[in-house]
């Protein structure tokens, strides 16, 4: 029976889940920024399911992700990265914050620069210092390291993991390998019957599904013991190009071969130059240790596993309409 006490936000929990909600975290509320994207979608929607009371900060409360976000008995809070006012004042009272920011490596489109990038971690990581937050995740990426790769949206991922850690404020750094989410983007060729993509053939590469992002982050916050001051490289499948192809084509029922990108491509554009020098590396190919997270964090996703889910769908519609840019985050 619910109590007279239980909220709103909780409410609306208890009817999504039954009335199946953990309380050990109700009255301690995690900040997420980015919820109106992937990774942030996935922590949020991950913690709220756990039983934290979450806040999202985004830019309109009215548009459809939000009010999506809102349906999950997510807080809402309207602010921006470039608004320091905004974030201490969303982030007051916090017990956790989740960072991750915008980055040129997501394209035009989104008109953040480099120095955007690190500036916004900073404000964030220095608010939360100055709020008394009990604990920081920051989501990296598995290149990231205290070599410099040559590509500005790693780099700067790197020097805000360096600033985190002189902080005097309990924080675990994740670094994600590549979204499998990302290998259904236009321009990877499967309206052709081909994959594409930037390792060889018979080269190992690490993949998460975004839904484990949340998955983790969610039992790093539960443990802050455990995972405090530890930086993680995560993924959740080692995969070569042609197991890719063979996984592909078994879930679509039609041939579809591997081919990485052409050299010709790769020497003209830098930018996915550099991706797949990164991945010939081993920087960006990942060195996750899969096995030692399935321990700590049980149910991540194979590839299998996802293609016979969310991937099947984006696999089959990119299969269908395929064409346009590529980009790797």
């Amino acid at each position: 029976m619910r109590s007279r006490r239980t909220s709103q936000v909780d409410e609306a929990i208890l009817d999504a889940t039954d009335g199946e909600l953990n309380y050990m975290y109700r009255d301690k509320t995690i900040l997420v920024f980015g919820a109106t994207g992937q990774q942030g979608g996935s922590v949020a929607g991950a913690l709220r399911a756990n039983g934290w009371r979450v806040k999202a900060l985004v830019r309109d409360t009215k548009t459809d992700k939000a009010q999506t976000l809102a349906s999950q008995g997510i807080e809402t809070v309207r602010g921006d990265l470039a608004d320091v006012r905004s974030i201490q004042s969303a982030m007051a009272g916090a017990y956790g914050v989740f960072s991750v920011q915008p980055s040129s490596g997501q394209g035009a489109a989104y008109g953040v620069t480099d120095d955007d990038e690190i500036q916004y971690g900073k404000a964030v990581a220095d608010i939360a210092v100055a709020n008394s937050v009990h604990h920081l995740v920051y989501s990296s990426v598995n290149a990231a390291g205290p070599t410099k790769t040559g590509m500005g949206h790693f780099d700067t991922k790197s020097e805000l993991e360096e600033y985190i850690r002189g902080l005097n404020i309990l924080h675990t750094v994740i670094r994600p390998s590549a979204f499998m989410e990302i290998l259904t983007l236009p321009g990877m060729g499967l309206d052709k019957g081909t994959f594409t993509f930037f390792m060889r053939a018979d080269q190992p590469m690490q993949f998460i599904a975004v839904e484990d992002i949340g998955k983790i982050v969610a039992g790093i916050f539960a443990d802050p013991t455990k995972f405090g001051s530890q930086t993680i490289e995560i993924a959740g499948d080692t995969l070569t190009g042609a197991q890719l192809a063979e996984k592909f084509a078994r879930t679509a029922e039609r041939p579809i071969a591997y081919h990485r990108f052409p050299d010709s491509l790769l020497e003209q554009n830098a930018f996915l130059g550099g991706l797949a020098r990164l991945v010939d590396q081993g920087r960006l190919a990942g060195s996750a240790d899969i096995a030692a997270l399935r321990k700590e964090f049980p149910g991540l996703l194979t590839m299998d596993e996802w293609l016979t889910g969310a991937g099947r769908s984006a696999l089959l519609a990119a299969i269908q309409a395929d064409g346009g840019d590529v980009a790797l985050r």
